[in-house]
């Protein structure tokens, strides 16, 4: 029997590439805009991957949910964090529209992680 594993969940292999994708792009910003906006949407979309990581690690069915919940939440923090990104001119076009897509999917991958999870598990 072959166990799921964190590496399995697109929706986490998703975020996790997003944010690199996000990291490459800010780690070459100046120091302003690096230290204002990009600390903050760095960590943003960081947490998004973290968030399903930890919500994968806990036992419980609601713990699990609740870390997972999280990430809708720094999804929510990435928009915003995009959309200042680009008004501000940091980020390309074509930036800005592969974070978005990226963005705009994640929610659907999540939900679909919580009711697999919601499905499958016990409390």
């Amino acid at each position: 029997m072959k166990y799921l594993q964190l590496n399995d969940i697109d929706c986490y292999k998703r975020a996790l590439a997003l944010s690199n994708y996000v990291w490459v792009i800010v780690i070459i910003w100046e120091w302003f805009p690096k230290r204002t906006v990009g600390v903050q949407f760095v960590t943003a979309i960081d947490s998004i991957s973290a968030n399903l990581a930890e919500g994968f690690g806990r036992y419980g069915k609601k713990d699990k949910v609740k870390f997972y919940n999280y990430s809708f939440g720094s999804v929510k923090e990435g928009l915003d964090w995009n959309e200042k990104s680009k008004i501000r001119k940091l980020l390309t076009d074509k930036q800005y529209q592969h974070i978005l897509n990226e963005l705009q999917t994640l929610p659907k991958e999540i939900h679909q992680l919580i009711k697999f999870t919601n499905d499958r598990l016990k409390e």
